[in-house]
């Protein structure tokens, strides 16, 4: 077991008033979080194998500067106990029992990337109570970094739950639990499987709170994780008949407008001075880039007529046809 801390520097600027001209001076905030990481054996001896990341996000109960307590529950505990991973694995421990910040975890799991090999289709997340709800938050954040979650007995605000229309996801929860309530993470799942098929939820029936021991005790949940790759789109063929019935303009509240065009048995969107293809990945669905998560997802109505599409990046945007 290594310690390590990270250091991760945000650069702000203070105005002093001044008669004459307004003067700027650098400083340095220093953001310190500290972290337990484990590597899997044969690490050192490889210099090419890229490997495995494994972050784990603890309880409040474990908040604070004493890195031990990290290791109380969960894959730190089991590592101090002996186990070995086949994973890199990072458990940063929070300094207040408030919560996780999720630019702060971003932060360090990119600090990982650079500074280990890191398979980048290979990263996962999980946490409990705390770390749940902070496994949920992270994820909606960012969605691109995670090849499949794992919050156990936590929750979240499931305004964002779309964004993880294509992360794996495995939730568990106790059906006794009364400090986080079982319908905390049954909405949250409920509003992801509206656009993800890969979602289970299992519920201990005898367990209360701690329905984290089970979970990180059983192998078959790690195996779930590696057996799963971060998402990329995939092309396939549509016909052209099917593309032209998408073809027209179609604008937002906003008024953007975007004029939808087969060129080449390829759909092209232009929107103000931009063209770019529209990639098929499904009859409906199209894409951007392979590693880009922005799709867009023409709507039928009742008829089977298409008058407008869903764009999913940032935010959800409808587009109606004019």
């Amino acid at each position: 077991m290594i310690r390590i801390s990270l250091v991760i520097f945000t650069w702000t600027a203070v105005i002093v008033p001044s008669l004459l001209k307004a003067q700027q001076t650098p400083h340095t905030f220093i953001e310190e979080t500290k972290y337990l990481l484990a590597l899997p054996d044969g690490y050192n001896g490889d210099t090419v194998t890229r490997w495995p990341l494994l972050v784990f996000l603890h309880g409040s109960g474990e908040s604070g500067t004493d890195l031990e307590k990290v290791k109380t529950h969960g894959p730190p505990k089991l590592i101090a106990e002996g186990k070995k991973f086949p994973f890199i694995v990072i458990s940063p421990q929070a300094k207040r029992p408030s919560g996780w910040e999720p630019e702060n975890l971003y932060n360090l799991i990119s600090s990982i990337k650079q500074n280990y090999r890191v398979d980048p289709s290979r990263i996962y997340l999980t946490g409990l109570s705390m770390g749940g709800f902070g496994t949920w938050a992270l994820a909606m954040k960012h969605p691109e970094e995670f090849a499949a979650i794992v919050p156990i007995c936590g929750g979240g605000d499931t305004t964002d739950a779309w964004k993880l229309r294509n992360t794996p996801v495995w939730c568990f929860h106790g059906a006794l639990d009364d400090v986080v309530l079982p319908i905390k993470d049954q909405v949250m799942v409920d509003a992801v499987k509206k656009l993800n098929k890969d979602v289970r939820f299992t519920v201990y029936p005898d367990a209360n709170h701690n329905s984290w021991d089970k979970t990180y005790d059983n192998d078959s949940m790690y195996l779930w994780l590696l057996a799963h790759r971060k998402f990329a789109y995939k092309q396939v063929q549509v016909s052209p008949s099917a593309l032209k019935a998408y073809t027209g303009k179609y604008v937002n509240t906003e008024k953007d407008t975007v004029i939808i065009a087969l060129e080449n048995n390829e759909l092209r969107a232009k929107l103000t001075k931009t063209t770019f293809p529209l990639k098929a990945a499904g009859n409906d669905t199209f894409f951007i880039g392979e590693q880009i998560p922005v799709d867009l997802h023409f709507v039928r109505d009742k008829k089977g007529t298409t008058n407008s599409f869903v764009v999913y990046e940032e935010r959800r945007v409808l587009f109606r046809r004019i």
